[in-house]
């Protein structure tokens, strides 16, 4: 029997990557809408596991917090009701996969190359980081569910705005410079590359609650820029606004590695030239002035 899988957050960035993955074809994937499934309405969320039963949870619902994001108030008290609201359902659904986040380990923090093990020893600051900390929390004591911790994550459909490997892109595209504050090391991850990550997780049973899901090296934002402009062939600018490094924001793989020891990653260079190509056969839908002021 094809397994059943309930995406939340389907109409995001990696909901929409993974309805056009491979795991569309090998699952029956059911992304509801919000008019289907409001998973802040504790009514709707009841109403709906009433008449639904999946094999497996890819919880990837939030409402944003970035720079960009439409209504940046109440981010904790919404996310938490939506978690706990799927959690008042664990009944009705076999396994519970978490998009959680980097931000467990408090994007205030330095986190360079931190391992699972480390998870605590800083408690969020802002509503995010907090929130990503409760909900590792609360996972640990729920049986057949696991938190995936996802740093930095680049591709088709994010918000090429305000995402830096998207905005270098297509920044480029319009002969303008790329901007960056100050140059980071981040762990970034191609979105395909989750794809079979979460295959692993529906088909098999984790030996522990929380996973890294990082790429094996760290990637500079100098490093990204310059492979953008490499890839464009001509000459523009990388301006960058201060010296040094920022915050780190990597994690290491070792524990995700040891579980699945055949996991490939998209060589970086390989992931921002489909990137580049994707939006370059869709520049006459990019609006140039959107880029023109940093958010």
């Amino acid at each position: 029997m094809t397994k059943k899988i309930l995406l939340t957050g389907g109409n995001g960035f990696i909901g929409k990557n993974i309805q056009e993955s491979f795991l569309s074809e090998k699952y029956q994937l059911v992304a509801p809408r919000s008019f289907e499934l409001n998973l802040a309405d504790t009514a709707s969320v009841d109403a709906y596991f009433k008449e639904h039963r999946f094999d497996a949870v890819i919880h990837g619902a939030l409402k944003p917090s970035h720079r960009n994001a439409k209504d940046p108030t109440q981010i904790f008290y919404t996310n938490i009701r939506m978690f706990e609201n799927l959690l008042r359902h664990t009944d009705k659904f076999g396994k519970l996969i978490n998009l959680g986040s980097g931000a467990v380990y408090d994007v205030a923090a330095d986190n360079r190359l931190v391992k699972e093990e480390q998870i605590g020893q800083n408690c969020g600051k802002d509503d995010h980081s907090f929130c990503k900390y409760v909900q590792h929390q609360r996972l640990a004591h729920i049986p057949n569910a696991v938190d995936l911790n996802i740093f930095g994550i680049f591709g088709k459909y994010e918000d090429w705005e305000i995402r830096f490997i998207s905005n270098a892109i297509c920044k480029t595209l319009f002969d303008l410079p790329i901007t960056l504050r100050q140059n980071r090391r981040f762990s970034y991850l191609y979105v395909k590359d989750l794809m079979p990550v979460l295959e692993y997780f529906i088909e098999n049973t984790p030996r522990y609650k929380s996973y890294n899901v990082t790429p094996d090296e760290e990637t500079e934002l100098l490093s990204a820029a310059q492979a953008v402009q490499r890839l464009w062939k001509k000459e523009n600018k990388i301006l960058v606004a201060k010296d040094g490094y920022g915050l780190n924001y990597s994690g290491d793989n070792a524990r995700l590695r040891a579980e699945m020891p055949q996991l490939s990653f998209t060589p970086f260079e390989q992931a921002v030239q489909e990137l580049f190509d994707y939006y370059q056969s869709r520049q006459t839908q990019l609006d140039k002035n959107l880029l023109l002021k940093d958010k």
